[in-house]
């Protein structure tokens, strides 16, 4: 942990708001429909962190030919349907939040339209407003390149090796060790621990135990 921590980066989908879940249910109805049917694991494992066009190369190769980028407006209706009855946030965030005076963003691969609707339906978007980012429209390269974090770092004039990074996926963990940044790396999401475990990462399953963790330090 930095010395003196002058930005906390959170991810979003996963370790702010309680969407993984559902974005890996709309996946599982698309890939069986592309005749690649996936269990939850196999989704998890090969697409949860990546950005949209990373996904999609990586659904074209797999299926050996390439897919529109807009191949997932087809599936929206049903992801939008289990966003409105379900998203939530991620248990203990709203503590968590409340109890961590540093300053604070968010940091993510998704579309700033997505992130400012999840956020908003859960309450969260004015905790961080004027300071989310974008790896579909931010960067050149999404998550697991380290552009997202080292951009945020910069457009908030931090010093990114006094940054922290809050993650729940092996791509955004990938991506604040790239940008040399330390990780909290939540564990009790989708993504196993030992996929999330190595240098300069501290795990932890519980956001209440966040602001301590914080304020514990190096």
């Amino acid at each position: 942990m930095a010395d003196v921590i002058e930005l906390v980066i959170f991810d979003c989908d996963g370790t702010l708001i309680d969407s993984e879940t559902l974005g890996i249910e709309v996946d599982r109805v698309a890939m069986a429909a592309f005749g690649l049917p996936m269990s939850e694991r196999e989704i998890i494992d090969r697409f949860v962190g990546l950005d949209a066009a990373a996904k999609t190369a990586a659904l074209s190769e797999l299926l050996g030919r390439p897919l529109p980028a807009d191949w997932w407006e087809e599936y929206r209706p049903l992801h939008n349907r289990l966003v409105e009855e379900k998203l939530a946030p991620m248990p203990g965030v709203p503590e968590a939040l409340a109890a961590i005076d540093l300053p604070t963003c968010v940091a993510s691969n998704s579309s700033h339209s997505w992130l400012r609707r999840g956020l908003e339906l859960t309450g969260l978007y004015e905790r961080f407003a004027g300071r989310i980012f974008s790896g579909a429209e931010d960067v050149p390269r999404g998550k697991p390149a380290p552009d997202l974090f080292l951009h945020a770092a910069r457009t908030l004039g931090a010093d990114p090796a006094a940054c922290v990074v809050v993650e729940d996926s092996a791509h955004g963990v990938a991506a604040a060790r790239a940008a040399g940044m330390p990780v909290l790396a939540y564990t009790a999401g989708v993504t196993p621990p030992e996929r999330l475990a190595g240098p300069g990462t501290v795990l932890f399953d519980d956001m209440r135990e966040l602001p301590r963790l914080l304020a514990a330090g190096p």
